[in-house]
């Protein structure tokens, strides 16, 4: 079938995670039965349904598009999704709850927006970079103009507050901007100016210094913001070398926070322990780097970019969430891609593959 045609190592790759992702979403949501507010059923068709179902029709569809008119788009569609992230501040669309407004209120589900923002960034990115590859040693043509790319994006999350997801798109938008060619003057420039800017928000977030505080020593406020990473630690310690058996999760049962959400990894490690563990990390890995192969064998310095910026936001994601699970880094609240309680956020995750096969169906021979 043409429209699954590309790469097949990556297919697979996807087909694989993501159906395994529904079966560990769903293992992880029987959780919830012991919680009375909420509707398992509800939960996992719509994952299955948003986010799956229509998640491979996204990838159909950005497989199949030109991948020329992706590059002519690609101002357009950042400048959609970052309208479509603004409409999260209008009253009765916007949705509240934790303390941020990130979703758009659909009635029968929310939707964040901010999940297609990373797309639209990435495509903005390659767009603006891959004629300028040669000319980013000038700031006036490099370094000034990719961080004027940078402040509507970042001053949208940072406003809702979405602290995880600015420093994603900030540490992708690095990485495409030096393999692109720039100068490595730019990235000290870039690197203390992040530095600053981080210190800025923990000083008007409380909430990012405490979460610092935690990492820093989590069993000082064990019932309180200590209680998730040390829940998480404990379910990923049962679950040994081979786990308790797929389903047989304890902690998931009023023990874990949001077990189909956050700490979906922590309820799969103490299912299938070490080894699972171990396995669905390879996954990822080798997913991104399948991808990083794509996007090296490009024909174009665009669909390169495209390809290696999607793969990496979808691999430094899943490490993200997966060493905050662990108590490596802080918590961060970034979603497992494909696997976390979401709809949104895996109908992106498959549409940022369906593009990285686009790129690979049109690889230089």
């Amino acid at each position: 079938m043409k429209l699954l045609s590309g790469d097949r190592v990556f297919l697979m790759l996807v087909f694989v995670i993501a159906l395994a992702g529904l079966a560990i979403f769903s293992s992880a949501a029987l959780g919830l039965l012991a919680r009375e507010s909420s509707s398992v059923s509800h939960d996992i068709l719509l994952q299955a349904g948003l986010g799956l179902g229509l998640g491979f029709v996204a990838f159909l569809i950005a497989r199949a598009v030109s991948l020329s008119w992706v590059k002519r788009a690609a101002p357009y569609l950042f400048t959609l999704t970052l309208l479509v992230t603004a409409l999260v501040f209008v009253p009765h669309i916007g949705f509240h709850s934790g303390g941020a407004t990130r979703w758009i209120n659909l009635g029968f589900t929310t939707v964040q927006p901010a999940e297609f923002l990373k797309i639209g960034f990435v495509l903005m990115l390659a767009w603006w970079l891959a004629p300028r590859a040669r000319q980013l040693a000038s700031p006036k043509k490099g370094l000034i103009p990719f961080v004027a790319i940078l402040i509507l994006p970042t001053a949208l999350l940072l406003a809702q507050p979405n602290t995880s997801t600015t420093l994603l798109l900030l540490a992708t938008g690095a990485v495409m901007y030096f393999v692109a060619g720039a100068p490595w003057r730019d990235f000290g420039i870039l690197a203390l100016g992040i530095v600053i800017a981080l210190g800025i928000v923990i000083l008007v977030r409380p909430y990012v210094l405490e979460r610092i505080k935690t990492f820093i020593d989590p069993s000082a406020n064990s019932l309180s913001s200590g209680y998730q990473i040390q829940q998480s630690l404990i379910a990923i310690g049962s679950g040994g070398l081979f786990g308790r058996g797929f389903g047989q999760s304890v902690e998931k049962f009023n023990y874990l926070p949001e077990p189909d959400g956050d700490s979906v990894f922590a309820v799969f490690a103490e299912e299938t322990g070490f080894v699972g563990a171990a396995v669905l990390l390879a996954l990822f890995i080798a997913l991104a780097a399948r991808g990083i192969v794509i996007a090296g064998k490009s024909r174009d310095l665009f669909g390169g970019l495209v390809a290696l910026g999607l793969s990496f936001v979808i691999i430094l994601q899943a490490f993200i969430n997966i060493g905050a699970m662990l108590g490596v880094i802080p918590l961060t609240g970034l979603p497992l891609p494909f696997i976390s309680h979401g709809g949104t956020a895996l109908l992106a995750t498959l549409l940022m593959c369906g593009l990285i096969l686009n790129v690979a169906a049109h690889r230089s021979t």
